[in-house]
């Protein structure tokens, strides 16, 4: 399996941006697919994850009402909508797939993107 993320840039306070990530490999439509993000001199943290179905769509109390998560099966790929951008959102987003994750916990996800930077600056 092999995650490719893009999307990222530099986007003003209250501007948004749509992340995508590309799964390379079987099964797609059995994973779980997870966002996490890490800014400078922070530990990585939970951002929204998605399951198998399209269902449990589940997210970070600090996105909640401002990011979407969703995915397409047939093209192998899981977005992460996110408007209402803030400075507070600065960071490298990551995307992360398993087959049986714990959905918050960044430790239980075998495969990961390369990450992609997103900078909210006026």
């Amino acid at each position: 399996v092999e995650l490719v993320d893009s999307g990222g840039g530099l986007v003003q306070p209250g501007g948004s941006l749509r992340l995508s990530c590309v799964f390379a490999g079987s099964s797609f439509s059995y994973y779980t697919l997870g966002w996490f993000r890490q800014a400078p001199e922070k530990e990585r943290e939970f951002v929204a994850a998605i399951g198998w179905s399209g269902t449990i769509p589940y997210y970070a109390d600090s996105v909640k009402g401002r990011f979407t998560i969703s995915r397409d099966n047939a093209k192998n790929t899981v977005f992460l909508q996110m408007n209402s951008l803030t400075p507070e959102d600065t960071a490298v987003y990551s995307c992360a797939a398993d087959l049986y994750p714990t959905i918050n916990s960044s430790r239980t996800y075998d495969y990961w993107g390369q990450g992609t930077q997103v900078t909210v600056s006026s």
